[in-house]
């Protein structure tokens, strides 16, 4: 019997024998595409190349692509663990043509290698198959249907289905075609329907989609007709798990090799016990959250070796959810403490021969998926705490259980049972309701724009031949296109912006993080500024568009000399060979977690974002720019190795492979000695001695797990610490200091000593105010008046604090003995009010009612204690007024 392993490795195999190209699996965050969450295909990486932006140098290719389903368009997490088979994450083999076979080679290959006895030997009477019956205008795919009787599939097993089984469309717009679907028979033991003979068609489970053949032949235009694609292509996605259960002869993926071993470890952290299980009831849910946990692990997993963080929005917070449900099912099995940690270095376990990348990743994830169980734990408390209160108020309706749900992780059958315990009817409609409203939400956030098919103007164009990396001067170069607003264009007149394409130049594209050259156009006869060039970009892959302003007139098949401006493009360099010293001196100082998480590198600074749990101490910041600089003074030549086979870069160079970056085949090493080795595309210095010096200026949060930092290099550099000189000397003018204090701790001196100075001053002077206030009220007794048998006082004290106006008011408190106390002050334009009432007639006046009409005529409002109000107002010139009518209130008071 096959294992998981040897599937991947034989389907790879089949291909390759079939001329072809292996490629590695992309990244489960997809590259520079909107409309996608996660990889879910194994078609996402090649998406460019089927919509005509992108050119390899390969036109068969075979993969193993990792993907996830689990959030917008595309969600089957509320199904795993529960069926058969529904994963977030799963491996998906595909065999791809750009261009190049169609359906006939794409129907043998599939037929030979899952019924040949060399390769995967399926009795061809366990096989279905089906075509696209024609509908919606688009004619029935007769062409398929006579290529499967061709290899010998018998009429009476091959079923026709309409738009929604059996067409394929990348989105609104762009390629799409019909699809033939490869159907196993698992037999009458796998059916849920209670027939034993039920026919192919039946969705009991017995007739499992084992592959799936689309056959891109149309591009869909705006108006939605269907042009023949000049060049058709194939896209081919066999899910591994499913074709595992099928040649392991089991009905559930769970039951294969590449699920048990996870199941069973799940079972030892949790302590799950199935055989102990009495009831079949209990028995199911124990197995279900079995699966649960086996599926969810491999989930978070890669996703978090991929780079993707624990957060409360995107693709982080359906990671989040992930986990906590994964933890959530953990505890149903009655684990309480942290364990899905524990699950990670079991999935590098069954995986690290087909991903080695897990080896390097393992320890990173297993402590970030740690910090999410601590986390989660304390906010379960909180969810628990929330729906004590909602039962014991007599309430829980379905929105407010499905946030208990949704925010807090509060496992659904624990509420049910809870609010059936005290009586209630759980609202299960109206938390179904909630939930579907989610989703809503979630797959319109992700909805993204379909991507349209290159610009006609650019896509028939030949590739730009760059010459950057050798100069930055390139003569006689020929004007291929010109693009204005869109739209190609024979001309540019002088003041007009649009893009031009040279057939060979020395602008750098923006690409990897680096911006994009600038320089100008200048008549290969006349040396004359025909065009500012202000940006250069890749429209499509291969092809360099320069954004230009025109000058002169300039025209298609005109002859240019293009000149970078060099003291651009020097700054950016150093910019960007430092930012690989800054990436290696991060993964020295702060450990090999770090990876890079995004970057910039522009002339005037560099900025790059990087994993990592907590914020860089300063002590931590100094260490890397001590080590990087060393680096920089050591003048290590910055080695440029070409051409380099992407698994030799990775495998015997151990060069990083940046985030979010797609490589091709061959690649671009950049190597600084023994401290930095890079895949990079982008421009360098000749040795690091040229960056002249590195000056980290912050560092700080971008999101959750996520930092930044921000550096300067060569003249930004001597300029900040011209600055820095500046500044001390304005220091030395402030503060003497000893030659063993740097200015900075003789400023922090000094500034602490007139801080305490101020400090002491101010005591001082609220000192000073309390003790006039207090003799102000010596003879206050005078002031005193008699309302209906209550003694009243009003008085005004200035400038005091609230805590002051407190102490005040209980001292003439005890001085009258029995009364109502109202102190007013003004100070930078606010009033205070304060009303204190002796206990003995808070039963007849209370302070809050006495203070509310009296900050009313000061612009204010207020409230307290019966015995204790205060209030603000923002109008001192009518305090006087204000507090000669207390009297009058208390007066309304009394009864």
């Amino acid at each position: 019997m096959l294992t998981g392993s040897q599937i991947r490795r034989r389907f790879l195999d089949f291909f390759i024998q079939k001329g072809h190209r292996e490629v590695h699996s992309s990244s489960l965050v997809p590259h520079n595409d909107p409309t996608l969450l996660f990889t879910n295909a194994g078609m996402n990486q090649f998406k460019d190349v089927f919509l005509g932006l992108e050119k390899r140098d390969y036109n068969r290719a075979a993969t193993s692509q990792k993907c996830v389903r689990a959030g917008g368009k595309h969600n089957d997490l509320e199904n795993v663990g529960f069926t058969n088979r529904h994963h977030t994450f799963f491996e998906m083999l595909g065999n791809f043509s750009f261009g190049d076979y169609f359906k006939k080679d794409a129907i043998a290959y599939a037929w030979e290698l899952i019924t040949s006895p060399q390769w995967f030997a399926i009795s061809k009477d366990k096989l279905y198959v089906t075509i696209f019956n024609g509908e919606g205008g688009v004619p029935r795919d007769a062409e398929a249907y006579d290529l499967w009787l061709a290899q010998g599939v018998d009429k009476s097993r091959i079923f026709e289905a309409g738009l929604k089984d059996n067409f394929w469309q990348m989105g609104d717009t762009g390629p799409c075609g019909p699809c033939s679907e490869i159907h196993y028979d698992v037999g009458p033991v796998a059916s849920d329907c209670g027939h034993q003979d039920c026919a192919f068609g039946c969705e009991c489970g017995r007739y499992v989609e084992i592959w799936n053949l689309v056959f891109m032949q149309f591009d869909r235009d705006p108006s939605g007709k269907l042009n023949p694609l000049p060049k058709p292509s194939i896209d081919t996605g066999m899910g591994l798990e499913r074709i595992t259960a099928v040649l392991q002869g089991v009905i559930s993926n769970y039951e294969t090799d590449l699920f048990v071993p996870l199941i069973k470890r799940a079972a030892e952290l949790t302590g799950a016990d199935l055989q102990k299980e009495t009831r079949k009831e209990a028995q199911a849910k124990s197995a279900a959250s079995l699966r649960v946990i086996a599926d969810h692990s491999r989930a978070a997993t890669f996703l978090i070796s991929d780079g993707v963080l624990p957060s409360n929005e995107g693709r982080g917070y359906v990671l989040r959810k992930i986990i906590r449900r994964a933890i959530t099912h953990g505890r149903l099995l009655g684990q309480t403490k942290p364990f899905l940690h524990e699950m990670v270095f079991t999935v590098r376990d069954l995986m690290q021969d087909a991903y080695p990348e897990l080896k390097d990743t393992v320890a990173n994830v297993s402590k970030t998926v740690r910090i999410e169980e601590t986390r989660f734990a304390n906010t379960l408390e909180i969810g628990l705490s929330k729906l004590e209160t909602l039962l014991s108020d007599g309430r829980l309706s379905g929105d407010e259980a499905f946030k208990l749900y949704d925010t807090f992780g509060m496992p659904l059958d624990f509420m049910q049972d809870a609010a059936r315990d005290r009586g209630l009817v759980f609202d299960q409609a109206g938390f179904e309701a909630a939930m579907e409203a989610q989703r809503t939400r979630a797959r319109a956030s992700w909805k993204g724009a379909a991507r349209q098919t290159a610009n006609p103007a650019y896509q028939q164009l030949p590739k730009s031949e760059f010459e950057g990396y050798r100069q930055t001067r390139s003569e006689n170069s020929e004007v291929l296109a010109i693009i204005k607003d869109g739209r190609g264009a024979q001309e540019l007149k002088p003041g007009e912006e649009g893009e031009v394409i040279l057939d060979h130049t020395p602008f750098y594209a923006e690409s990897g993080g680096q911006v994009g050259d600038r320089g100008t156009l200048y008549s290969d006869e006349l040396n004359a500024v025909v065009a500012e060039v202000t940006g250069t970009y890749y429209p499509v892959q291969g092809v360099r568009a320069q954004q230009v302003i025109a000058k002169q007139p300039i025209r298609v098949g005109n002859k240019v000399d293009a000149v970078v401006d060099t003291s651009i493009r020097q700054a950016t360099m150093r910019n960007h060979t430092a930012t690989h010293l800054l990436h290696a001196g991060l993964r020295e100082i702060l450990g090999k977690h770090v990876k890079q998480a995004g970057s910039l590198v522009a002339p005037n600074h560099l900025r790059f974002d990087f994993s990592h749990f907590t914020a860089v101490e300063d002590q931590e910041l100094q260490d890397i720019e001590d080590l990087i600089n060393k680096e920089v003074l050591r003048n290590q030549r910055v080695e440029v190795i070409e051409n380099v086979p992407i698994d030799t870069a990775i495998n015997q160079y151990h060069a990083m492979a940046l985030f979010g970056e797609k490589y091709g085949d061959k690649v671009r090493v950049i190597r600084i000695g023994d401290f930095s080795t890079e895949l990079c595309g982008g421009t360098h210095t000749g040795a690091t001695g040229e960056i002249g010096l590195i000056k980290i200026l912050k560092e700080g949060s971008v999101s959750s797990g996520v930092r930044r930092v921000e550096a300067i290099t060569g003249e930004g550099s001597l300029q900040h610490f011209r600055k820095d000189h500046q500044l001390e000397n304005v220091v030395a003018g402030l503060a003497a200091r000893e030659a063993s204090v740097s200015p900075a701790e003789a400023l922090k001196l000094e500034l602490d000593k007139k801080d305490a100075e101020i400090k002491r001053l101010a005591r001082e002077l609220d000192q000073a105010r309390m003790k006039q206030a207090s003799s102000s009220t010596a003879n206050i007794s005078e002031n005193v008046k008699d309302v209906n048998g209550v003694k009243v006082l009003a008085h005004r004290v200035d400038n005091l604090e609230r805590s002051q106006m407190r102490t005040l008011v209980d001292q003439l408190r005890d001085k009258i003995g029995s009364g109502v106390v109202v102190l007013g002050s003004a100070s930078n334009g606010n009033v205070s009010l304060i009303v204190g009432v002796t206990k003995d007639l808070t039963s007849r006046i209370q302070a809050g009612k006495v203070i509310a009409p009296v900050a009313q005529k000061v612009g204010g409002k207020g409230g307290g204690r019966p015995d204790l109000a205060e209030a603000g107002g923002k109008d001192p010139s009518a305090l006087d007024e204000a507090l000669g009518g207390a009297c009058d209130v208390v007066r309304d008071l009394l009864p």
